[in-house]
């Protein structure tokens, strides 16, 4: 079948602006996106930037927006996208980023975001003998987020990002609720204070399109809900915070 894609273009060298570019590609409909933008660099247009690396969803490289949903061009087929011949698929970059070039933003104020929330084992406690020992009832509790690939698509979707650039986003205080969960973990009042400012978890309004475009269906929502009521619970039994 043949499928029309639209794609944002822009080169900060040459582009006053970013501007949409056609391009005619042949097409199986379970041929997945990124296979057909692979062949667009390959066969059209060498210059077209775009971001991949292990092509099966588990990297995150590939998010970028597919007909107005933020999505992995790994894990998208063409018939989830184009549903008769000659139909036309839009492709744009992830929202709320700068755009480096085409369809590759620059993550810089993400990571840094992210940095913020401490996204590691903390305890300071001497470690035992062998081992920090977890049931696993207790690894369950924090099990979804564990599948995180900080592919940005819930940072793209987030309508609160829309209008206050400074919040931390989805996938931050996902992740801090990973470890904050995490039995062996003693870090949440080191977290504590990114998390509870205006620009951190209170900002969040339960939009759920996080948790509606994450590719490897985590809770997002709930997860941040549960983290807002554990500053809440902590809040209280902690007169003076």
């Amino acid at each position: 079948m043949k499928v029309i894609l639209k794609i944002r273009r822009y080169n900060p060298e040459t582009d006053s602006e970013p501007n949409d570019q056609t391009f005619e590609v042949e097409a199986e409909p379970t041929d997945r996106l990124l296979d057909l933008l692979m062949a667009i660099k390959s066969e059209q247009d060498s210059t077209l930037g775009f971001r991949k690396s292990c092509a099966h969803g588990v990297c995150g490289s590939d998010a970028m927006r597919i007909n107005g949903k933020d999505r992995l061009a790994c894990k998208t087929l063409v018939r989830d996208v184009a549903e008769a011949d000659g139909a036309t698929v839009t492709i744009a970059p992830l929202r709320h980023f700068p755009v480096l070039r085409d369809l590759i933003v620059d993550q810089t104020d993400f990571f840094s975001k992210y940095r913020a929330i401490s996204p590691f084992l903390i305890n300071p406690e001497p470690p035992p003998e062998k081992e920090r020992r977890q049931s696993p009832e207790e690894r369950k509790t924090f099990d979804d987020p564990t599948n995180c690939i900080l592919c940005l698509a819930c940072f793209s979707a987030c309508p609160v990002l829309d209008v206050n650039a400074r919040f931390i986003g989805p996938a931050v205080i996902a992740q801090a609720f990973r470890f904050n969960e995490d039995s062996r973990d003693k870090g949440f009042t080191e977290r504590l204070p990114v998390l509870a400012e205006p620009d951190g978890v209170p900002a969040c309004k339960n939009y759920f399109e996080c948790t509606r475009c994450c590719p490897r269906g985590i809770k997002i929502t709930k997860r941040i809900n549960q983290t807002r009521k554990r500053i809440s619970d902590y809040k209280e039994g902690n007169e003076g915070y």
